[in-house]
């Protein structure tokens, strides 16, 4: 049996979500070993932003009427985009460098829209940045100014990192999503079934699996659904991923079962394995795990299978073959050195522990499977697999993406990799643990650890411990210290809005925010609003939390977001701009010593916290240093050289004089 394994767009163009790549390297370790992987999304921005199809878009641009000022300026510059647009994305794919100085010595890229917030201020905004850095983000400009074009004129619902994504959020009807799939295709809806299409007939699979991680890869599965259904009856297909596993759980609008033949939940593996086994005639129909199918019209879930999920140690290792992994673009949209990990760079993407070893904080799926399943891996199964994926990718750099990964599972696996004597770069989600002691960051560093991300969310003593993070501000300030004084960078998850949050509060929030930065602590951060879903401790219970849920009624396709009041919270969406204003400044060191109040445009409390909050946290000791004598001692450097002079046999210590080689230097020690 052919199976084809499809990521929809968008998801990013700078490295391959890796659900298919985890899914094939499962599969590698089953008898059904016949598979085809590919990234839909990159195949459709390469067809894009290339030379022939870019004077196509431009051709049909120009023909729609009132078109605004900066996309007929893009229209008159059109010579210049398709002259420039082939080694721009070279340039992007790490394959021409020298393009750098050509680009920023001269006018050689034209200039829309998005070039206006350099103005005067490029030297400032660059910063450091070497010559490639500031290369990059002036090309990544470039694309975006085409990319408003494609939006205006040819599709209103594009985006470099999701497709059609505000039709799908929170949709509890298929219709609208239907009503859009009905209407005749836009030219990158072409695109993308001309590149299925490329695909089916040359792997010709009988079963096809798209994975749906986020709203906006929705709309494309299902235009891939649609398009395989219509043109080839015979071929199966099934969905799965993060948006059926939180929105799609209580599905009942069969018309969905026009574009696929089974919706799977949870961990794919077993629902994946058992589905071959039926299409294979090894297994009845209700013998199916976690998997939702059509009959008779109507929506059916099947979870007939009573045989456990396939532990995470056993689930394979990700398999990136067949995917084009030397054309994906890496695009640089802010100077920060942080924060542009997100969109720079191709990273190997591996988990290190199933689900969340905390499973508490009230805003958290915590009841999916996903989260509430812990399950780790051990260090030698984890190192097996770095050195399987770098002798397969030829790339070094990982990106371990765990809702939080175990500092201790995280210490074993340093230690390992120190071992093999393994040259990574890595980074991963992880909580404020006050297991990440100095020593502990130290060890992770000397692994090649280079940033990690965390949730600091409301930076308020009181919300944090309503929402049962686990942690406090002075344990973040702490923590965040390690890291950075280890030479970890470290990102802030940060959350405003959420239940009975003041306005004091807010602003609070923000003075703790901008003294982490000042004091170091922090890299880089980003302000999420909080959302109320229906599986957090909240949603299943918004009394305890003091909201009231307002809406949406359930409904038959996605059910997860809800509609909340918060009585005794302040007016959340008046903060936004300020927060998000302020905060892009602080990831550029700039402005920190302005009050924080002075980020809004309406009247504020004033902060009430003291000017040194953080500092006096970072410098405050926690816990004896006699608990260090429980730890093992690990020492980083080269074996030392040194002479014995005496040696007391009853105690067994010996003395001398000898030298200890570090990586800087070689110094001279003495023995006792």
């Amino acid at each position: 049996m052919k199976i084809a394994l499809f990521i929809p767009p968008l998801t990013q163009i700078n490295t391959p979500y890796p659900a298919t790549a985890y899914l094939k390297g499962f599969l590698k370790t089953t008898p059904y070993q016949d598979i085809f992987q590919a990234d839909l999304g990159l195949e459709l921005i390469l067809a894009i932003f290339n030379k022939k199809n870019i004077a196509q878009l431009f051709d049909e641009a120009a023909l729609k009427p009132n078109l605004s000022k900066n996309t007929t300026n893009i229209l008159q510059l059109r010579h210049r985009y398709e002259f420039c647009i082939d080694t721009v994305i070279q340039f992007l794919q790490n394959k021409n460098p020298t393009l750098a100085h050509k680009i920023c010595g001269s006018d050689y890229l034209p200039q829309a829209s998005r070039f206006n917030a350099l103005n005067d201020d490029i030297e400032w905004l660059f910063g450091s940045m070497g010559i490639h850095d500031r290369a990059k983000m002036l090309c990544t400009l470039f694309m975006e100014d085409i990319g408003d074009l494609i939006v205006e004129a040819i599709c209103p619902y594009f985006g470099f990192s999701r497709y059609a994504e505000d039709i799908a959020r929170s949709a509890t009807s298929f219709s609208p999503i239907l009503a859009q799939l009905e209407a005749p295709n836009n030219t990158l809806d072409n695109i993308l079934i001309a590149l299925l299409d490329k695909h089916i007939l040359s792997e010709q699979p009988d079963l096809v699996i798209l994975t749906i991680p986020f709203p906006g890869n929705v709309f494309g599965a299902f235009k891939a659904g649609q398009h395989i259904k219509n043109k080839y009856p015979h071929i199966k297909v099934s969905m799965g991923g993060g948006f059926p596993n939180t929105e799609l759980r209580s599905l009942a609008d069969a018309r969905v079962f026009d574009f696929t033949d089974f919706i799977s939940l949870d961990d794919g593996e077993k629902p994946l394995l058992n589905l071959l086994e039926f299409l294979d005639g090894k297994r009845d129909l209700s013998q199916l795990k976690r998997t939702f199918v059509r009959e008779n019209n109507t929506v059916k879930y099947i979870n007939g299978c009573t045989s456990p999920d396939i532990a995470h140690s056993n689930s394979g290792t990700p398999d990136y073959t067949g995917l084009l992994l030397d054309r994906y673009i890496s695009m640089l949209e802010m100077a920060n050195p942080m924060h542009r990990l997100w969109s720079d760079g191709r990273w190997n993407k591996l988990t290190v522990a199933h689900g969340c070893y905390w499973k508490k904080c009230s805003f958290c799926d915590i009841s999916l499977d996903y989260i509430g399943r812990y399950e780790p891996a051990s260090a030698v199964v984890l190192a097996d697999k770095i050195e399987t994926i770098i002798a397969q990718t030829g790339t070094t750099g990982f990106h371990f993406v765990d809702e939080a990964a175990p500092p201790l599972v995280l210490r074993d696996l340093a230690l390992e990799i120190l071992h093999r004597k393994l040259d990574i770069s890595w980074w991963a989600n992880i909580r404020f643990e006050k297991t990440f002691s100095n020593d502990l960051c130290t060890l992770l560093a000397a692994s090649g650890c280079i940033a990690v991300t965390g949730g600091l969310e409301v930076a308020s003593d009181r919300l944090l411990e309503m929402m049962e993070k686990g942690v406090s501000v002075q344990q973040v300030a702490q923590v965040a210290n390690h890291f950075t004084q280890s030479g970890i960078m470290v990102h802030a998850y940060l959350m405003y809005g959420f239940p009975t949050q003041t306005a004091q509060e807010t602003i609070d929030s923000l003075e703790v925010v901008r003294q982490l930065f000042e004091a170091g602590a922090l890299q880089s951060a980003f302000w999420h609003r909080f959302s109320m879903t229906a599986h957090s401790p909240v949603g299943l219970n918004p009394d305890k939390y003091h909201v009231i849920k307002v809406g949406p009624e359930e409904g038959t396709f996605a059910n997860n977001d809800l509609v909340h009041d918060d009585p005794k919270g302040a007016d959340h969406d008046l903060y936004a701009e300020g927060l998000r204003t302020s905060l892009y400044n602080f990831m550029m060191a700039n402005c920190l010593d302005w009050p924080v109040h002075d980020w809004f445009d309406f009247k504020t409390p004033k902060t009430k916290l003291p000017s040194n909050l953080i500092q006096k946290h970072i410098t405050e000791t926690t816990g004896n240093d006699s608990d260090k004598l429980k730890y093992k001692i690990i020492w980083l450097g080269n074996p030392p050289e040194f002479t014995v002079q005496s040696k007391n046999t009853k105690i067994e210590i010996e003395s001398g004089n000898g030298k200890v080689s570090t990586k800087m230097d070689t110094l001279s020690a003495q023995f006792i």
